[in-house]
C-alpha cells in the first residue's frame, strides 16, 4: 500500500496496539479510514482554493462588465490621464465651465520646436494626474481659442481651476511645468490676489504683466476717439495686428500680412503690443474683440477668417479695385497682356461688327474671308494703349495685325499677304 510521509507515524501507532491483543485487520482498516480522511482534507482545500480564484475572476470580469456600461451610459469618451485635442472652443467651454476641476492646457504649433520638445513631458503629466484634465490647442488652428486666452507666442500653457486662469507659463521648461501641475492639483483653490479678466469665451483669463485688459470701458472718451480715429485713418488700408509686418507676434497676424503682401497693396501698421490703451480701446472702437483688425478707408473689413475668406473668393481684391488700391499695371505689362488675349489679335478703330475706319474695315473683311479666327481691341476707347502701342511696336498707323504676340503688320501687308496666299497659312501655322 502507497502511504503519505505524514502518515507514517500513525502506521507505527496501529501496529503496537495490534501487538497488545488487537486484531491485525482492524489495524489495516483503521489505517485505511485515516488515509482516505487524509486525502479528502487535501483535495478540499484544492478545491476551496481554485473556487476562491474563479470567484475572484468573476467578481472582476463583472466589474468590468459594469464599469464599461457605465462608461458608455455616461457618455465616456475619453479616459482620465489623456491628453484631449481641443477641436473647437466648446470642447474647452465645457471642460472648464461644466466639468470643473483642475485643466492644464498646452497652446502648440506644428512649426515650433519646443513645443514639439514639451509633447512627451505633457503626456507624462497627464498620465501622471489624473484628477487633472490635460488638452492641447494648435493656437494657428484654433484662433477663437488663442484669442480668447490671450496667446502671442507658443509653447504656453496654462492652468484653469473654477473657471479662473490661475496661472501661466510661457517656453519649454518641464521642470517648471511639472512643478506647476502638482502645485495646482494639491492647491485648494485660485491664486489669491490675481488680477483677472473675462475673454471672449466667457472663462475668466490671468492678467500678465501688461496693464489690466478689463480697462477698456464700454464707451470712450472723445479724446481717445480722436486718437483712434487719426491711427485707422492713418493710411488707406491700415492693419492693427501682434508685432509688424517684418516681425509678425502671431500666426493670425501673420496670415493676413502674407494676404496683403500677395495683393501688392500698400499698407499702414500698428502693433497693438506696445499700447495697452489703444489695444483695448480698438476693442471697443471697432466693437470687434480680436486682433489682427484690418481697416480700408477707415472701415473694419473683418478679422483673420474674414481676410483669409474675402482673399479666396476674390472679394478683398475685388475691394482694393473699387477703392483704387491696387497697384498700377505697367504700360509695357498691360500691353503684353492686351496682345495675348487671342492667338490673333487686330487692334483698329472700332469693332469688327462696325469698324470706325476703312482700312480696319478692309483688315476684318480679309480675315473674315480666310475663315480666320481672331479677338481685337478698339483703340478709340483707350488712348493709353493707342499711344503706348505705337512705341511698343515702332509702328505709328492702324490697324496693327499681331499673331503670337508678334507684329504682323498694318493694312497694306495684310492685304499683301491676302492677295499671295500667304495671310491663312502665316496665321495658321
Amino acid at each position: 500500500m502507497w502511504h503519505c510521509a505524514g502518515d507514517r507515524g500513525v502506521s507505527r501507532s496501529i501496529r503496537g496496539l495490534a501487538l497488545f491483543g488487537v486484531g491485525e485487520v482492524c489495524a489495516h482498516l483503521v489505517e485505511l479510514v485515516l488515509f482516505h480522511l487524509l486525502w479528502v482534507s487535501v483535495w478540499t482545500c484544492i478545491w476551496r482554493s481554485l473556487e476562491e480564484d474563479f470567484g475572484r475572476r468573476r467578481r472582476r470580469k463583472q466589474f468590468l462588465k459594469a464599469l464599461c456600461k457605465f462608461s458608455v451610459q455616461a457618455g465616456v469618451v475619453e479616459m482620465a490621464g489623456v491628453v484631449r485635442d481641443a477641436s473647437a472652443k466648446e470642447d474647452l467651454d465645457n471642460a472648464v465651465t461644466k466639468q470643473g476641476g483642475l485643466v492644464v492646457v498646452h497652446f502648440w504649433a506644428s512649426w515650433c520646436e519646443p513645443s514639439k520638445a514639451m509633447e512627451p513631458v505633457f503626456a507624462q503629466l497627464a498620465a501622471e494626474t489624473p484628477q487633472a484634465q490635460f488638452f492641447r490647442v494648435e493656437a494657428e488652428e484654433q484662433s477663437d481659442i488663442s484669442e480668447a486666452y490671450d496667446v502671442t507666442a507658443v509653447p504656453l500653457f496654462i492652468w484653469i481651476k473654477e473657471g479662473v486662469v490661475v496661472d501661466k507659463m510661457q517656453g519649454a521648461n518641464a521642470p517648471e511645468l511639472a512643478n506647476k501641475v502638482a502645485k495646482w492639483v494639491n492647491d485648494a483653490g485660485p491664486l489669491t490676489g490675481l488680477k483677472t479678466e473675462t475673454p471672449s469665451n466667457g472663462v475668466a483669463a490671468a492678467a500678465t504683466t501688461a496693464p489690466t485688459q478689463g480697462a477698456a470701458t464700454a464707451s470712450l472718451s472723445e479724446a481717445e476717439k480722436g486718437k483712434l480715429h487719426e491711427l485707422v485713418n492713418s493710411n488707406k488700408i491700415m492693419l492693427f495686428m501682434k508685432g509688424s509686418p517684418e516681425e509678425p507676434r502671431c500666426g493670425f497676424s501673420r496670415k493676413v500680412v502674407n494676404v496683403l503682401k500677395d495683393q501688392d497693396v500698400e499698407f499702414g501698421s500698428f502693433d497693438i503690443l506696445s499700447d495697452e490703451a489703444v489695444r483695448q480701446g480698438m476693442k471697443t472702437y471697432a466693437n470687434w474683440p480680436t486682433f489682427p483688425q484690418l481697416y480700408v478707408d477707415g472701415e473694419l473689413l473683418g478679422g483673420c477668417d474674414i481676410i483669409l475668406e474675402m482673399n479666396e473668393n476674390g472679394e478683398l481684391k475685388q475691394v482694393f479695385a473699387e477703392k483704387g488700391l491696387l497697384p498700377k499695371e505697367s504700360l509695357e505689362s498691360r500691353l503684353e497682356n492686351v496682345i495675348n488675349q487671342s492667338t490673333t489679335m487686330l487692334f483698329m478703330k472700332g469693332t469688327p461688327d462696325a469698324p470706325r475706319c476703312g482700312f480696319s474695315k478692309k483688315v476684318v473683311n480679309a480675315l473674315n474671308e480666310e475663315g480666320i479666327e481672331f479677338g481685337s481691341f478698339d483703340i478709340l476707347e483707350d488712348e493709353e494703349v493707342r499711344q503706348g502701342l505705337k512705341t511698343y511696336s515702332n509702328w505709328p498707323t492702324y490697324p496693327q495685325l499681331y499673331y503670337k504676340g508678334e507684329l504682323l503688320g498694318g493694312c497694306d501687308i495684310v492685304l499683301e499677304m491676302k492677295a499671295n496666299g500667304e495671310l491663312k497659312s502665316a496665321l495658321t501655322e
